[in-house]
């Protein structure tokens, strides 16, 4: 009993030190490095909160230490006070591209020891390369392009032995290139500098826009150097050439140099012309040229196009602010369009109204970009509509986080649920080693998407118009997300033709118009899919054409009901009065009259009235404003015991 008593109070103790803890040694360092800069009103760094909830910074998972500070474009000016982003002896990332920080970087940088990026471009930084860089040993990532950098590009770079990228370029290094012998190094850049002299064979493999913009840089893979270039003139000597020993040396007359002159004028107003034509030809080929999509690096290399640092500011800084990445207020991201075009991608899903993909930052945040397809509305239309989609906030709705509008791409961002959708869970592997859904999370499934359904009818007077089992993400308490909610607007008065067919209304397969009544309609198709285990257009179902609810009430008719339920909820004691009555609340739901489907509050409440057990009290908690979901998340609870064959 005391060994039980004793460890529970260190269990306590360990579980309390994680809560309370705060890098509280970083944490000054990060406040007296922002006091004396002017910065935007999203970085409320507020000193009586933990620097570890701070916009823009993360901490390892005992929030022990900050791991990363990243202010992107958040309207920093002035120089970096010394002894402050120094004394974080921990970080991982740093990045405060695209502000207005000039001087020279501090020397006490190379305390950062164990810094793997760092990302200072697109500011006014000048000085020298920063010494104190140089040794960083663990830097993967340099980016100091964009900025007033000048002198010699020093051969210490070579320490950095971990480099895999180095972006030197739009500065003013001067001199020649050291040989750079970086083993990892695979994305290069010094272009539009001031650099002389031949490539390195060792910097050769790169690409020749890794180099243009250096008027005197030659070698591969550039023009070769030329090596009869002439040579000094001979000092002069006061012996006479042998061939004019003793003969009379004749001068030209006043005439023939005349016309030498006049000559060599000609010449050189014929090349200046020449090159004044070529200048005007250059200038006009890219306005010829339409720009390319603006796309995720990953997207591009799948689609064949290809994207630049061009294509997302558009060429000008009023055209990078008119078509910048739109956050919304109380956001836990700090990231800019550039990082989702060097993001690395994978595709999730092909929908109908764009496609998904899981887009991995630099540092290793993973978010959803929606890049959607057939957009019909004004740019202005657009704005105001993500405006409101921007405002909901509920436990079970995925928030949409920021957003991007140009002529040629409009993209979404939205938080990554890592346990995957409702689909994959219900509709995966059904082999051996599979793990069934069991009943309790079934009901706590249904209970959440219905909470977050009502929420969007009454709080934020959206339609859904696309509710279906891959739109519902689970959470790790098998609570459940709706994501992909509220597009319909965008793409005029009618839902994409090429909806999943089996959770649309009756009513909608006609107008093409979806309703409060119309998203009720699909979550009672929701309902069946969890109860039989078959998704709404399963082949399965018996007869070519037939849909779940019509399949549904074909077998109930015949007083087959137990046939209707999923063979894997079979396994359970005790359920049969739940599971009917969850099948009537979605008989109600997917009513063909859309009057006589109930409204999603009344819903919530139906699900809630459910007769459950003691183990389950959490999920019957009062719902008088069923807009306003939980007070905290829904605890999970113990499965019920499934029968023994």
């Amino acid at each position: 009993m005391a060994v039980s008593f004793v460890l529970f109070f260190v269990s306590v103790l360990v579980l309390s030190g994680r809560v309370v803890s705060e890098p509280v040694q970083d944490k000054q360092a990060l406040l007296d490095f922002i006091r004396p800069l002017p910065h935007a009103k999203r970085v409320q760094w507020n000193a009586s909160v933990s620097a570890c909830d701070w916009v823009g910074v993360i901490c390892d998972a005992n929030r022990s230490f900050v791991f990363s500070v990243r202010l992107p474009g958040v309207g920093l000016v002035g120089t970096i006070p010394p002894n402050t982003l120094g004394r974080l002896g921990q970080l991982r990332v740093l990045s405060l591209r695209a502000n207005r920080l000039f001087g020279e970087i501090p020397s006490d940088f190379s305390n950062l020891t164990l810094l793997r990026s760092l990302y200072l471009q697109s500011n006014k930084f000048s000085g020298g390369f920063p010494e104190s860089v140089t040794r960083l040993l663990r830097l993967n990532r340099l980016d100091l392009s964009s900025n007033n950098f000048l002198g010699p590009i020093p051969f210490a770079v070579n320490n950095l032995t971990q480099l895999t990228g180095l972006f030197l370029e739009n500065n003013n290094f001067s001199g020649n290139l050291p040989s750079i012998s970086l083993v990892n190094l695979r994305d290069f850049n010094v272009s539009n500098n001031n650099i002389n002299g031949s490539i390195p064979d060792s910097l050769a493999k790169f690409p020749p826009s890794a180099f243009t913009g250096n008027l005197n840089l030659c070698g591969r893979p550039l023009r070769s150097c030329n090596p009869f270039s002439p040579s000094p003139a001979p000092s002069p000597s006061l012996t006479p050439p042998p061939a004019t020993r003793g003969k009379k040396s004749h001068r030209l007359s006043t005439g023939v140099i005349i016309a030498i002159a006049v000559g060599s004028a000609i010449v050189a107003l014929l090349l200046l012309l020449f090159l004044i034509l070529c200048l005007r030809r250059r200038r006009r080929q890219p306005s010829k040229q339409q720009k390319p999509p603006v796309v995720p690096r990953a997207v591009a290399a799948e689609e064949g196009t290809s994207s630049s640092k061009d294509d997302i500011t558009g060429g000008s800084a009023a055209e990078a602010e008119r078509n910048r990445l739109v956050f919304f207020q109380g956001g836990v991201y700090s990231f800019d369009l550039e990082d989702l075009l060097r993001a690395s991608a994978e595709v999730l899903g092909k929908g109908s109204v764009g496609t998904s993909y899981k887009a991995v930052l630099e540092e290793g945040t993973s978010v959803v970009v929606k890049r959607l397809k057939d957009v019909v509305v004004t740019k202005r239309e657009f704005e105001m509509h993500m405006e409101i989609l921007g405002k909901i906030n509920h436990e079970n709705v995925v928030p949409l986080r920021a957003y991007y509008y140009s002529k040629d791409e409009k993209l979404l961002v939205y938080d990554f649920m890592r346990d995957g959708s409702l689909s994959a869970l219900l509709h995966g592997s059904r082999g051996s080693g599979r793990t069934p859904l069991d009943w309790d999370n079934r009901m706590r499934i249904a209970l959440t998407v219905a909470r977050g359904l009502a929420h969007l009818h009454i709080a934020g007077k959206v339609v859904h118009g696309n509710i279906k089992s891959s739109n519902v993400l689970l959470k790790p308490d098998h609570g459940a997300c709706i994501s992909d909610f509220g597009l319909n607007p965008l793409f005029g008065n009618t839902t994409p033709p090429n909806r999943v067919a089996g959770y649309r209304a009756p009513e909608v397969l006609e107008t093409r118009k979806v309703t409060f009544k119309s998203d009720v309609y699909s979550f009672g198709v929701l309902l069946l899919e969890l109860l039989t285990g078959k998704a709404p257009n399963q082949a399965s179902l018996g007869e070519e054409g037939i849909d779940l609810p019509r399949w549904v009430q074909s077998v109930v008719r015949e007083e087959w009901t137990a046939e209707v339920f999923d063979v894997e909820l079979m396994r359970y004691h005790d359920i049969e009065d739940e599971m009917v009555q969850l099948l009537q609340i979605a008989m109600a739901c997917v009513s063909t009259v859309p009057d006589q489907r109930p409204a999603m509050q009344e819903v919530v409440s139906m699900i809630e009235g459910i007769n459950r057990g003691e183990t389950d009290e959490g999920l019957r908690q009062s719902s008088d404003d069923p807009s306003k979901g939980s007070d905290g998340h829904t605890p999970p609870t113990e499965s019920r015991t499934p029968v023994t064959p």
